[in-house]
């Protein structure tokens, strides 16, 4: 009760019949008159002033009712007033959410990016936007079929986004299953209250095959005289608005590929398959913000040989020997070349032709040439070295495109009628240790020749005929004087072979004329004695490497480091190892994130002798498991006074785990009203994102916001951080007074 004036009232809708106020009249005022929008509901009793209602108001009708309310004397005449009194209705939760489709239909494609939005569902309600009452929170409540333990969607409580999973973007197969059907709800009052209206409908969601695929091997021709760029493959992503890009892994110093914001992908100047005759890279999608669509595609390039290069003789001059008595039909060598044109085509293909002899005595036909192999033979032999002792040959190699001449010198020598005859048939013996050096000579032997000097009828070539058969010795020739040296070739073993019985011949590189052969006198004998020596256990291998996940269990076996003692005795191994078999375990945890790579010498001794020992190296190396969740890298941020709204501030995610390719974090808020109503967070990278302000209305305190950190690891971890942010009134360098 009260006097007439100027007034207000705030009315739920509904509720029906309900008194609202009664006014008080000062004399000669008798009775009360209201007019303006009444609607039939509002009333007011003209005798006592009563304003009362006669049934409900309703928000989504009409949310503002505005009167005009005077009182009157006994004539009729206004009094006091008008005044005005407005009458605001407030709204209840009496809608419940619809959504603007019964069905909805979508389409998805195999591999998609989890968390990209392919379509949208989308729901209103009438009540009171400003209130709970209208704020809508959408989940998916069935999902038809569902193979697997987690959701193959997901859906965006806020925005009605629905996108795959981590899970659906890795199994989702229209081989497998094409048709998806979901059953999607929306909630009002946020979804926070058991009284809130609830609606659902159906989304029918069609797989199709990823446009996404690597195109097959691409055929390049070298040398091309097209202009450049030459259009040579295309690929096509899933997304439509998203940007194609190229990187290599291989480090050249340019990569001659590009690629258009169609995916055409072009090569950009012309090829030579003898500088590299192929090409491997990675065609990458991205989106606005530079973070990467699908899995990379790898394209392989091979550049196919074209005929661009001529056949080259693998010597300026190549020079033979022949004997006076050589007979007609004789191989006395090859010519050879080479072309750096594709292996095994027609493009290196080489083809010798014989095209001069000098001098042409006594025939101009002396010799012939295989056409496919270059061999040369002797056709109208013997020769005779008063006539000619030397012959110039032109040999021209062909390919396909391409001849050249290559230059053969043969030289006549004196027939092979002396064979080697040792300066002594028995060299006795030596006695070496078994330590000694391969490399070492043990022996110096002498032959003679009495053909022409420094010619293959007088080389003399030493070599073991018996007594030697895994090549434990070896002679070289002085070619000056034909003394031979016999070295060490591999290590002496006592325990193997304590004795050698060697047996040497001498021969030369020119065969003997027929009516001579080689004898005893070409022949000596020689005798290895070897002494034993204490020898230190042998390790199987030099180096031994693993590797192993950080997190395996105390007492793993890692690996079996062997030795052995090359006289037989046992050998024991000193390490955190098992000293009979050489098994190594893990003695404590091991961690990636403190030390990656370990690098342990083992030492063998033999039980008998400590002092008779060997090392080895293991080294250790430690993959990365997803065993850190992701944290907050960045200072507690300062807001200052005064606030406009909207400010932001830059964090930063980090994590000890080991980084990929793949973009490494997602952001996200806590799922609580006052977190969501305050703040809201953006990614801009891989590892950044926006923190803001969604409006100015901040105490002046310390706010801790948490703050949801997801990495993309196998399996994914999630970080939550309390983030301190300070409000404050800041001094010049932005710190808190």
């Amino acid at each position: 009760t009260g006097p007439l004036k100027d007034m207000n009232f705030s009315i739920p809708e509904g509720g029906g019949v309900r008194f609202v106020y009664q006014f008080t009249s000062k004399p000669p005022a008798v009775s009360f008159r209201a007019t303006g929008e009444k609607d039939g509901i509002i009333v007011i009793v003209p005798k006592t002033g009563i304003l009362y209602l006669n049934g409900s108001l309703d928000w989504e009708t009409k949310t503002v009712h505005t009167l005009q309310v005077e009182s009157l004397d006994e004539k009729g005449k206004t009094v006091e007033g008008p005044y005005a009194v407005t009458i605001y209705v407030e709204d209840i939760n009496d809608n419940p959410p619809e959504f603007d489709q019964k069905k909805y239909t979508g389409v998805v494609r195999q591999n998609s990016r989890p968390g990209k939005p392919f379509m949208y569902v989308h729901a209103t309600d009438r009540d009171d936007p400003t209130t709970p009452n209208a704020q809508l929170t959408y989940s998916i409540l069935h999902h038809f079929p569902n193979p697997y333990a987690e959701m193959l969607f997901q859906i965006d409580n806020v925005t009605g986004a629905i996108s795959p999973s981590k899970t659906g973007s890795y199994y989702l197969d229209p081989q497998k299953q094409n048709i998806f059907t979901l059953v999607v709800t929306v909630k009002d009052m946020a979804g926070m209250t058991t009284n809130a209206f609830t609606s659902s409908a159906d989304v029918i969601i069609t797989v199709k095959e990823s446009l996404w695929k690597a195109p097959s091997t691409i055929r390049i021709k070298e040398n091309s005289t097209q202009v450049h760029p030459v259009n040579i493959s295309q690929v096509h992503a899933n997304d439509p608005d998203i940007i194609y890009d190229i990187f290599e892994r291989e480090k050249l110093p340019r990569l001659p590929f590009s690629i258009d914001k169609n995916g055409v992908i072009y090569v950009t100047e012309p090829l030579d398959r003898e500088e590299k005759d192929s090409y491997t890279f990675f065609v990458v999608t991205k989106d606005n913000e530079g973070e990467l669509v699908d899995k990379p595609l790898k394209i392989h390039v091979i550049v196919e040989d074209i005929n661009d290069n001529p056949p080259v003789c693998q010597q300026a001059l190549t020079v033979l020997e022949v004997q006076e008595n050589e007979g007609g039909g004789s191989n006395i060598g090859t010519v050879v070349a080479t072309d750096m044109d594709e292996e095994n085509s027609l493009n290196s293909r080489l083809q010798f032709y014989l095209e001069s002899q000098s001098p042409d005595v006594p025939s101009p036909n002396l010799f012939f040439i295989q056409q496919e192999t270059g061999i040369l033979h002797l056709v109208g032999g013997p020769l005779n070295k008063r006539i000619a002792s030397n012959y110039s040959l032109k040999v021209m190699v062909t390919d396909p495109v391409f001849q050249t001449i290559c230059d053969v010198q043969i030289h006549v020598i004196d027939i092979n009628d002396q064979i080697p005859i040792f300066e002594k048939s028995d060299y006795h013996n030596v006695t070496v240790a078994e330590n000694l050096p391969v490399g070492t000579v043990i022996l110096e032997i002498q032959a003679t020749d009495g053909d022409e000097p420094a010619t293959g009828s007088s080389h003399i070539i030493y070599q073991m005929k018996e007594g030697d058969p895994d090549n434990t010795f070896i002679i070289d020739t002085d070619p000056e004087t034909n003394r031979g040296f016999v070295k060490i070739n591999k290590a002496l073993d006592f325990e193997a072979a304590p004795v050698y019985n060697l047996v040497i011949n001498a021969t030369n590189p020119e065969p003997l004329v027929p009516s001579v052969q080689y004898n005893s006198s070409s022949l000596a004998l020689f005798k290895v004695f070897v002494t034993n020596v204490d020898e230190p256990p042998v390790f199987q291998k030099t180096v031994h490497k693993a590797e192993v996940f950080e997190d395996i269990p105390i007492n793993t076996l890692i690996m079996t480091v062997e030795a052995y003692d090359p006289e037989g005795d046992s050998v024991r191994n000193w390490l955190r190892i098992d000293s009979a078999t050489g098994q190594i375990h893990t003695a404590s945890t091991l961690d990636r994130e403190q030390v990656e790579i370990y690098t342990v010498e083992v030492v063998a001794s033999e039980l008998n002798n400590a002092a008779q020992k060997s090392k080895t190296t293991f080294v250790l190396h430690l993959q990365d498991v997803n065993d850190n969740p992701p944290r907050l890298g960045t200072d507690p941020p300062v807001f200052c006074y005064p606030l406009s709204g909207g400010e932001r501030a830059l964090i930063q995610a980090v994590d000890a785990d080991e980084l990929w390719y793949y973009s490494a974090f997602s952001f996200s808020l806590a799922d609580d009203m006052n977190t969501r109503n305050n703040w809201e967070i953006s990614k801009i990278n891989a590892t950044h994102a926006y923190l803001s302000m969604k409006h100015a209305n901040f105490e002046e305190k310390t706010h801790i916001v948490p703050i949801i950190i997801n990495d993309n690891g196998k399996p994914p971890l999630e970080g939550k951080v309390n983030l301190e942010v300070h409000v404050c009134r800041c001094s010049s360098e932005k710190s808190c007074f």
